[in-house]
């Protein structure tokens, strides 16, 4: 009789409110709506209803567009909510696909420098 392997542990799979794909939880920014408010939960363990994003400008940008954050939390934000996550958004760096421009020996630089 053969020996049973360990069994994979199970990795959460989380949707991104944005673009819509499934990625594991812990690669995804999790939004919580709390009594206090709508926050950015970088530790991923604050109670309330929670909502996943990744860390792309381009996801944020679609949820804001079509009004994700208010759907997925099952509530209506504030402005002040919508402020501190559009705040939270202006902090990702722009997506690699939105650089447009031909990048010059300086700009290569700047950018090997980030990778």
């Amino acid at each position: 009789m053969a020996s049973k392997g360990r069994r994979p542990k199970h990795i959460p799979q989380r949707t991104c409110i944005g673009c819509r794909e499934t990625h594991a939880k812990w690669d995804l920014i999790r939004i919580v709506r709390t009594p206090e408010g709508v926050f950015v939960d970088p530790s991923r363990k604050r109670p309330g209803r929670g909502a996943y994003l990744h860390a792309r400008r381009s996801c944020w940008e679609q949820a804001f567009k079509r009004k994700a954050f208010g759907k997925a939390l099952r509530t209506t934000l504030t402005p002040e909510d919508w402020a501190r996550l559009r705040a939270f958004m202006e902090t990702l760096p722009p997506d690699a696909e939105e650089i447009s421009a031909p990048a010059t020996g300086e700009e290569t630089q700047t950018l090997e420098r980030r990778a």
